[in-house]
């Protein structure tokens, strides 16, 4: 009976998709973290009779055919960049991107990782890095001696230096945009890296170009909607019910023939 197979592939893809909400809820305090959606196809079909077919000699096709679909795959994550909401933090040194883009950071690699996770810090050189001591690019040093540090909206960070009135400039922030970004590889660590089906990192200038712009002292936080994905959960769980009942009826029915006499 094809019905044991169609249950359990009904089954094995809500399973998929339950630990997809799972990991949605996991990450939902997680600054910067965009949600993922799961997306199924149904499979092939087995063609008993094929639409169009003739059938009869006077030229009559049958208009719809009879096809039989073997079941439900999974076929991708997709995952949703949506502006999460933004919470002030008050730290000089926290940043969140208002609009589209990522910040640059470098891998220990010496590769580039693109992240909207703003939690700054410094490093023992001074350098701003992320919480995991991976370097934004272009790379800003703040000098020890440096006082009233301060990042406007187009991403320059400025600091008042002992004995001077204006403000210094230290640097800059680069922001990068992609033509798809839901297709970049996240590598964990709220960290992405660049795919064939991203295409090519667009960098520019905060606040120029359509790239977003920074709010100083603030972080975004996490775009998952804890009341949609627990309903998502229950729907799951319930369709997962409901292809495991399949399965009990096509056992029922298959015990049913072998009690024939």
């Amino acid at each position: 009976m094809r019905s044991l197979s169609i249950g359990a592939t009904g089954m094995l893809a809500q399973q998929m998709n339950v630990d997809v909400i799972a990991n949605n809820l996991a990450n939902m305090t997680t600054t910067g973290y965009k949600r993922q959606r799961i997306e199924f196809h149904d499979l092939m079909y087995q063609n008993i009779t094929r639409p169009g077919t003739a059938s009869s000699s006077a030229d009559t096709t049958t208009p719809s055919g009879l096809q039989l679909g073997l079941g439900v795959k999974p076929v991708a994550t997709y995952r949703i960049h949506t502006q999460g909401s933004v919470t002030l933090t008050d730290s000089a040194l926290d940043v969140a991107i208002n609009g589209e883009g990522f910040l640059q950071v470098e891998l220990p690699n010496g590769d580039a990782a693109y992240s909207r996770a703003g939690s700054l810090q410094l490093n023992q050189d001074g350098e701003i890095v992320t919480n995991e001591g991976l370097r934004i690019e272009p790379g800003i040093t703040v000098p020890e001696n440096i006082t009233n540090l301060e990042i406007n909206r187009d991403g320059e960070v400025f600091g008042k230096l002992p004995g001077e009135a204006a403000l210094t400039n230290l640097g800059r922030f680069d922001m990068v945009m992609f033509i798809n970004p839901a297709g970049l590889e996240a590598i964990g660590d709220t960290n992405f890296v660049e795919t064939e089906a991203s295409g090519s990192p667009i960098v520019g200038n905060p606040g120029e170009d359509n790239f977003g712009t920074v709010i100083q002292g603030a972080l975004e936080q996490s775009n998952v909607d804890s009341v949609k994905e627990i309903t998502n959960m229950i729907t799951a769980q319930r369709a997962y019910e409901m292809n495991s009942q399949v399965i009990s009826t096509s056992d029922e029915m298959m015990g049913t023939i072998t009690q024939l006499r």
